[in-house]
């Protein structure tokens, strides 16, 4: 039995002391590594067994971490992690109080930039490149990894534009698989198709190289001897240069290459022969299996619906209209500018688009929602999926600025359903002609109710409801948060012991952020002494601060308390640890609600 090379390898400098022919039996040990802890730890697995080889010889080649390497889309970066001293902790990757599933600077100095959304390597590391030079730093070399489809994004073209007329020592290396998470789309990617099956098309009429690029390639990015070969030549080589790469996601488990799309993140699985477990059936359906299913029962009536997606069709349960409605299904790549003004000029024409992006990949998009959409009052209908805490994706994805940011833009309503039919229905609502764009935003995960599947109803705009009623103190609440909540007051009375409790604690679902339900809040605060607001997103302008505004514009002197996502970063977790840490469990929140009465 050969001897484990990865046993021996706690950093790059470990790695440096081996002969090149022992390198291909390392990148067999470091496949087996990640699929040994991904299979019962899960996480993201395709990408990073996909660039094993690459990994290995840009450690073993360059001077990290004095050469500067910069990981596009951090889901590659499982190999990097455990060649750069976190082997010994990559069973907590993803875990609260482990390490993150992301490159990050505060967790590694071989982490030169943190990533978790697409497209930035290329500009941070011509950044550094620049920074470099004005410190006269000539040697240090610097290195992006773009891959996964992250290429055909704008910002990515942005920073290829930028790159291609500076002196900058800069690598960019395209690891080029042809998928994302859902397969590429676009014209680029059909080019870069083309370019690998023909050698004069990369060798002439080379998109790059009109960008004042010195290219390479493209070559086999699963074959050492080469990537070694020529990954010294480049460091020769001064200015922006392009190494284009063909690899296989998944490469080194079999099921991983056949089902590219489940293996990005397959849950857990069998090491040996990669067939995922069977999870134990649920009674529930996901938030976006309710939306997927329900858009296209809407579509079936109504002609003017389309669908946009930033290549999150899987993600967003959009396949499914694809598959139904494939003229009316529109992955953009990963493009969420593109696509927020894509559903703009449609609304233009009278169509009625629905923008499902994820609530933080909306960041990204923020300019045009403002301009393109809220300022010119376009009805586009946004589906922020993903909202609140996350879980295991960690602080560049849990959706819990959403309401913060959205809440300030004039034209757009904000709402927030408690469960699958109030989602239901206001997919229904929003698509029978709203004059205004809305965004609706829902949680990652499973819904609470079997039979959600009801006949739909129409939701009054800007119009909450009461849960319950109480004469002590009032509980407004948002959204999915507010399962929690009614747990909590059950505990509460409980707690109280008090025949009369059950009158203490009166339950309000708000459900529209913005226009705010104004009449109804002047009920609760003549009615109520006491009120305390919760939301699973951030406190800082969020819907607490919206009741604070509203009582303090209308001279309400009540007590408020405001319960929510504090002012900082969270870390990755499951959700109930993320809930609990944050006080948000139903458990924390009777104990709020039983020192209030």
């Amino acid at each position: 039995m050969s001897k484990n090379l990865l046993d021996n390898i706690s950093n790059p400098s470990d790695l440096r002391k081996l002969n090149p022919n022992q390198l291909p039996e390392l990148a067999k040990n470091l496949r087996e590594f990640i699929i040994d802890i991904v299979s019962t730890k899960e996480g993201h697995l395709g990408a990073s067994l996909g660039v094993v080889e690459l990994t290995i010889a840009l450690h073993y080649l360059f001077d990290t971490p004095n050469d500067l390497l910069v990981w596009d889309v951090g889901h590659q970066a499982y190999g990097h992690k455990i060649l750069t001293g976190r082997k010994d902790v990559f069973h907590t990757n993803r875990q609260f109080g482990g390490i993150s599933g992301f490159p990050s600077r505060k967790e590694s100095k071989f982490d030169a930039f943190g990533v978790g959304h697409s497209s930035t390597s290329i500009s941070a590391a011509l950044g550094m490149a620049i920074a470099s030079n004005l410190k006269g730093e000539k040697e240090k070399q610097h290195i992006a990894v773009i891959g996964d489809a992250s290429i055909a994004s704008g910002m990515a073209f942005e920073a290829l534009n930028h790159a291609g007329v500076s002196k900058a020592n800069l690598l960019i290396i395209l690891n080029d698989n042809a998928i994302g998470i859902d397969p590429a789309v676009g014209a680029l990617k059909e080019y870069l198709t083309k370019v690998k099956s023909d050698r004069k098309l990369a060798a002439q009429n080379n998109i790059i190289k009109a960008l004042n690029f010195n290219y390479s390639g493209p070559i086999d990015g699963h074959n050492l001897p080469k990537l070694l070969t020529e990954l010294e030549r480049l460091k020769s080589v001064k200015g922006p240069k392009f190494l284009h790469i063909i690899t296989t996601k998944g490469k080194g488990l079999q099921k991983a290459e056949e089902d590219q799309i489940t293996y990005h993140a397959p849950g857990k699985f069998d090491k040996i022969s990669g067939e995922r477990l069977k999870k134990e059936a649920s009674l529930y359906t996901k938030y976006q299996d309710v939306f997927g299913k329900t858009i296209v029962e809407l579509a079936e009536k109504n002609d003017k619906i389309v669908a946009i997606t930033p290549a999150m069709l899987t993600g967003s349960s959009l396949n499914l209209m694809l598959k139904k409605f494939p003229n009316r299904t529109f992955d953009v790549g990963i493009a969420e500018q593109h696509a927020v003004t894509l559903a703009a000029g449609m609304a233009t024409q009278g169509l009625v688009p629905f923008c499902n992006i994820y609530s933080t990949f909306l960041q990204r998009a923020y300019d045009q929602v403002i301009h393109d959409v809220a300022l010119q009052n376009l009805p586009v209908i946004f589906c922020l999926d993903r909202a609140g805490l996350v879980g295991e994706d960690g602080a560049t994805h849990h959706g819990v600025f959403d309401l913060a940011y959205l809440r300030c833009i004039p034209n757009l309503i904000i709402f927030a359903p408690r469960n699958e039919i109030e989602l239901r229905n206001i997919l229904y609502t929003a698509q029978l002609g709203l004059k205004n764009p809305i965004a609706i935003r829902y949680p990652r995960g499973l819904g609470n109710i079997v039979d959600w599947q009801k006949p739909f109803q129409r939701i009054d705009i800007g119009k909450g409801i009461c849960l319950k009623n109480g004469k002590t103190i009032a509980i407004l609440s948002v959204g999915t948060i507010t399962e929690n909540v009614s747990k909590a007051i059950v505990l509460s009375e409980k707690k109280l012991n008090n025949e009369n409790s059950i009158s203490l604690i009166a339950h309000y679902d708000l459900r529209f952020i913005k226009p705010l339900d104004e009449n109804l809040l002047h009920t609760i605060l003549k009615k109520h002494q006491t009120i305390v607001t919760i939301e699973d997103g951030v406190l800082k302008g969020g819907f607490g601060s919206s009741i604070l505004e509203f009582a303090a514009e209308n001279y309400y002197q009540n007590k408020i308390k405001i319960l929510g996502i504090p002012d900082d970063f969270i870390e990755q977790g499951s959700k109930e640890r993320l809930l609990l840490k944050n006080g948000l469990d139903s458990r924390t929140l009777s104990e709020v609600f039983s020192r209030l009465i």
